[in-house]
């Protein structure tokens, strides 16, 4: 199995001024395994610590020196620590939150030292802590599923995933090619990128066990409600979890979670799923320019799930029917190909950047308008529109066109790769000249690469 952030471990590893390194992600995405991959391949050993496990070992790191807590490390485990041939790892570091601000010290006074840590439930140590955080002197890496092309690659596809990395939008791609890589997409709904259930899929080629993984990390996220908050019921944590699949790609109204509970609670619950991140906010930004969360309505946003597979299965839709239907990239009415492209774009930046994703929308009275989702590439706002088949209205592109005067637009769908130079025409509105660049779903994990291409070309022509 491949994963992009194997290269960005490498590279922390190399850097003179490494930090200790935190990978956050939600739980069952790949922490531990990233880990011990990037061990086996760029250490000679590997030092873990399960904290939820062996409570016991934080007694180590109570000493108040660290020198004697790396002695006594080496004691525990009977393994010598070698700078820059060990990696000490701190799994499930949330259940001694004492630990962390002590990781501050290994960067200050044992930077030689290489400091990985993970945990399923990190983020609430980090937004609920009551201690000093240790700033400047830790780092992050942010994980989530398998993007499409890790997929394709832990399929054994790795001529179409090179395909993929080198296509230029000059590039002509083959009937053939296309439809290949199209039944992929779909098969990437099916599946989705939790590596439990790629790896399933790897190995037995059955629909039937991707479905019963999928149903295995819903119900672990489930059995975590408990550990969440004293505050918030688990039972109203369940019923939003399991309701949230269904409201894909719609501006969020809290009577639809639950119409029996208050605004706030709803508010609270979805809150912590947020922070378990299970489910993301795609927030509404005006998109008069960067950053795009400069201008934002924190009360106006899209939800989107962690994972387009876990949405299958939550939404209790049959995988191997899934696969049979002819028109499954318009199942729920194009919500899913919103949920495709979402979780991707949610991770297209440097894997030390938050995840975050906005969209745009306009609404008066008989002049309404939305485009799906806003992202910024080389310092431009670019609107991107997701189509599930090959056509479909781009008013609302136009519109935004329009009022925001910007020099080029992108359109996901079922189609084959084109890149325009058009004109919006809205009524009433003067014209606007920009490149109206149309990918097919499977250039997901490209747009950001293929976009700075374009722009870097527009610069060149201007002079």
């Amino acid at each position: 199995m491949f994963r992009r952030a194997l290269s960005d471990i490498d590279e922390w590893k190399n850097r003179t001024d490494r930090k200790p390194l935190i990978i956050r992600g939600a739980r069952q995405v790949g922490k531990t395994w990233l880990v011990r991959e990037a061990a086996r391949k760029h250490f000679e050993n590997l030092i873990e610590i399960n904290f939820d496990k062996t409570p016991d070992k934080a007694q180590l790191f109570k000493t108040g020196d660290i020198e004697k807590s790396l002695q006594l490390l080496e004691i525990d485990t009977n393994t010598e620590i070698v700078p820059g041939k060990t990696l000490i790892f701190f799994d499930e570091i949330q259940a001694v939150p004492s630990l962390l601000p002590l990781l501050r010290y290994f960067f200050e006074e044992r930077p030689d030292i290489h400091i990985l840590a993970a945990g399923s439930l990190l983020e609430f140590l980090l937004a609920e802590h009551d201690f000093s955080m240790p700033v400047g002197r830790i780092e992050y890496l942010h994980l989530g599923p398998m993007d499409f092309e890790e997929f394709l690659l832990g399929l054994g596809q790795d001529r179409l995933s090179h395909f993929l990395n080198v296509f230029s939008l000059e590039d002509r791609i083959p009937e053939s090619i296309h439809n290949n890589l199209m039944y992929y997409v779909r098969l990437f709904w099916i599946i989705g990128g939790m590596p439990a259930a790629v790896k399933r899929y790897g190995s037995e080629q059955n629909f039937t066990a991707v479905e019963r993984e999928h149903e295995s990390i819903l119900q672990t996220y489930e059995d975590d409600f408990s550990k969440y908050s004293q505050r918030i019921h688990s039972e109203r944590l369940r019923r939003v979890f399991r309701r949230l699949p269904s409201l894909i790609g719609g501006k969020l109204k809290y009577v639809n979670l639950d119409p029996n509970e208050k605004s706030r609670d709803l508010a609270d619950t979805l809150h912590l799923l947020e922070l378990a991140r299970i489910s993301y906010p795609v927030r509404h930004s005006a998109g008069n320019g960067v950053p795009l969360g400069a201008e934002v309505k924190e009360r106006d946003f899209k939800p989107l799930f962690l994972d387009i597979g876990l949405v299958t299965t939550g939404l209790s839709l049959n995988l191997a029917d899934l696969h049979a239907e002819k028109e499954l990239l318009m199942i729920n009415n194009g919500a899913m190909a919103e949920q495709f492209v979402g979780q991707h774009l949610l991770y297209r930046q440097q894997s030390y950047k938050r995840p975050e994703l906005y969209y745009w929308n306009r609404e008066k009275r008989n002049s309404q308008a939305e485009v799906d989702y806003l992202i910024s590439v080389s310092g431009q706002v670019v609107p991107v529109e997701v189509k599930a088949g090959k056509i479909g209205s781009l008013k609302s592109l136009q519109v935004f066109m329009s009022e925001k005067k910007l020099p080029a637009a992108v359109r996901f769908n079922s189609m084959v790769s084109s890149c325009l130079e058009t004109r919006s025409a809205i009524a009433g509105k003067d014209s606007v000249n920009f490149s109206f660049i149309s990918l097919p779903l499977y250039l997901v994990c490209q747009v950001e690469r293929l976009l700075q291409k374009h722009f870097a070309g527009l610069h060149s022509s201007s002079r």
